[in-house]
């Protein structure tokens, strides 16, 4: 697999992105190649004082680069030498196999939807993260930040989309889909959680088994995948995170709640586009960055965008 990396974006470019790399570069086969995406002349400095080597990379110079405070849309057009609109480039012309960055969000999603582009008969797509249950597996939750405003018909294509990551990615099969709301009873919640609820509960699509609470979304015996919009994801994901540094401030260890930690899995991919994209936190440490290329290698062995796509043409 050749999977590209964005070097200036996040917090910490573009040093720990670089240290990152290095570390994935270490545990990858020699038939993959990790595409670093930045300034050359900074990219090879940051690998002569970490005496690395450039065994499995390739550096794509970028004279350019898309703040994390930049306008998206403007920046991804005016700044075409950047390394997230290069990147994009060499995903479209399949001159890598996947893109991940934790740089400007926006700027990726511009990206994943005008130049990769939506998988047809998909109204929008989404952002998925995986959340930890109490077996030691991983439950999925979707969306977690793009679509704060959605309608029944996205949240049940939204059932689809997660059913088929964890049946490819985590394979597990026929996995129970549950709607998050603030009942398990059919009539709870609002306009938007009764209306989704009546589709979803005569599906052949996926296996629904209801509304899901707040307090279940860790018990995979109940539910694997959580289907929510974007604003309610991404609440529940951040105070996922709070949790997990309240957990650490108080020197508590516990090996649930350090499934907790995203710098276990780096990243989290945009769902329901033609290729794999993945996206990071912007605080992202050189572990994090690890983790995020090696799951998106995953993504692109596991076919993610090409099952998609099949399961929606039919």
């Amino acid at each position: 697999m050749r999977i590209g990396i964005d070097i200036m974006g996040g917090d910490y470019a573009p040093f720990e992105i670089t240290k990152g790399a290095i570390l994935a570069g270490k545990e990858i086969s020699n038939e993959d190649k990790i595409f670093l995406f930045g300034k050359e002349n900074i990219i090879k400095d940051i690998f002569k004082e970490l005496n690395a080597s450039f065994d499995n990379f390739v550096i794509i110079d970028c004279s350019e680069e898309i703040a994390m405070g930049d306008d998206p849309v403007k920046s991804f057009i005016a700044k075409a030498n950047s390394s997230i609109t290069k990147g994009f480039k060499y995903l479209k012309q399949g001159e890598i196999d996947g893109f991940a960055s934790v740089g400007n969000t926006g700027a990726m999603l511009v990206g994943a939807t005008t130049v990769i582009g939506v998988i047809p008969g998909i109204f929008r797509p989404c952002i998925a993260s995986v959340y930890p249950n109490l077996k030691g597996g991983m439950n999925l939750l979707l969306d977690v930040g793009i679509n704060s405003e959605t309608k029944p018909e996205v949240l049940y294509q939204f059932g689809i989309i997660g059913s088929i990551y964890l049946e490819r990615v985590f394979e597990i099969k026929n996995p129970k889909v549950g709607l998050l709301n603030i009942g398990e009873e059919e009539g709870k919640g609002d306009t938007l959680a009764k209306s989704a609820y009546q589709l979803m509960k005569s599906s052949k699509d996926f296996n629904f088994i209801g509304n899901v609470e707040g307090n279940n979304m860790s018990n995979s015996e109940i539910v694997n995948v959580i289907v929510t919009d974007g604003f309610t994801g991404n609440v529940v994901l951040k105070q996922g995170e709070a949790f997990y540094k309240f957990i650490k401030l108080r020197q508590v260890k516990d090996e649930f709640f350090e499934n907790f930690n995203y710098e276990n899995y780096g990243g989290t991919p945009i769902l329901g586009i033609n290729k794999t994209v993945v996206v990071g936190h912007g605080i992202s440490n050189n572990i994090a960055i690890k983790n995020m290329i090696l799951h998106t290698i995953d993504m692109c062995k596991s076919n993610i965008s090409e099952c998609i796509t099949k399961a929606f043409k039919s």
